[in-house]
């Protein structure tokens, strides 16, 4: 068995609107002190004004609740994490039917979801729809959970080249998803069967899709140049470098940043609200960014519907 590690999690997490009128995005994560658990769950609104805020507020309450209230055992929990998992997102997604139905004029409400799960380094999740998980490790950026959108079997025509890169950047159905949180039957759920081990250095981001209006070499190249620094200061990078973007279709962004840090790293240990999202931020911006470090202990390394909503329907 390898030495034990002492372990920080470094983790903050932001939203805010882009150029969208309303933030349809939600947030919230946990990371009890020493407790060696810690998660994270985040929806993305969907419908506009159907109440797409509502959906998504619905769906982070409902996981989270379930989340918190099995945190208590967290051995119990890691033994059934899939079905705990799948039962939190199907009672969420009930929750959306019924709130529907109370109010008519909410139909076509709907919500994706990311939700990671840490259990001291072992990494678990579970998402529907197009709300990215990404890893950053040794200088490389990469998607560990699935996009269920068209936007994945567009690119794969792509790289079979039975499209070019152009035809596939601009299709008009990239948007459509395969799957979300809307009340009927849920097509896909990646829930992990197995961890990821995570190790020293790694960057968790769970993310909507609005932060993916900077490429995923810009994501790269940003946590490459910040990696060293507390994850609310990354969390800052990222939001002022989609500022500076200026898309005028710029979506509601909201992610959680969790950096793997070993215990006495200063950088980790100083992790606070940054200073410099302060002074770039404006009231109407709306964006809050959190951190916090908790200490863990490294044990062992060891066809279907699709629901199609257009960018501007979408926050």
């Amino acid at each position: 068995m390898p030495p034990t590690v002492d372990l920080v999690y470094d983790a903050a997490w932001a939203l805010s609107p882009g150029r969208r009128e309303q933030q349809e995005d939600s947030v919230v994560a946990d990371f009890p002190v020493g407790s060696g658990l810690g998660f994270a769950v985040l929806a993305d609104g969907m419908g506009g004004h159907a109440a797409g805020d509502v959906a998504s507020k619905i769906v982070v309450t409902e996981v989270f609740s379930e989340l918190k209230m099995l945190s208590n055992d967290p051995e119990m929990l890691e033994e059934n994490i899939q079905v705990a998992l799948r039962q939190a997102v199907l009672g969420a997604n009930f929750c959306v039917e019924q709130f529907a139905k109370q109010n008519p004029e909410a139909s076509g409400m709907g919500a994706t979801l990311v939700a990671p799960v840490l259990f001291d380094d072992r990494l678990y999740w579970i998402s529907v729809g197009d709300s990215p998980l990404f890893l950053f490790r040794d200088g490389h950026l990469s998607q560990i959970n699935e996009n269920h959108s068209w936007a994945a079997k567009i690119d794969l025509m792509c790289s079979q080249g039975l499209i070019d890169r152009d035809e596939a950047a601009r299709h008009p159905d990239r948007q459509c998803l395969t799957s979300a949180l809307a009340g009927h039957e849920i097509p896909h759920m990646d829930c992990s069967e197995t961890p990821l081990f995570l190790k020293c250095g790694d960057i968790v981001i769970a993310a909507s899709d609005g932060l993916q209006f900077l490429a995923d070499a810009q994501i790269e190249q940003i946590l490459k140049d910040h990696s060293d620094r507390p994850s609310a200061e990354i969390s800052a990078v990222l939001l002022r470098n989609l500022k500076d973007l200026d898309h005028p279709e710029q979506d509601n962004v909201s992610m959680c940043i969790i950096k793997m840090n070993q215990l006495g790293d200063t950088a980790s240990i100083a992790a606070k609200p940054s200073s410099e999202p302060v002074a770039e931020r404006r009231q109407e911006d709306e964006q809050r960014v959190k951190s916090l470090t908790v200490l863990v202990r490294k044990s062992k390394p060891s066809e279907c519907t699709t629901y199609c909503v257009s960018q501007k329907e979408r926050a």
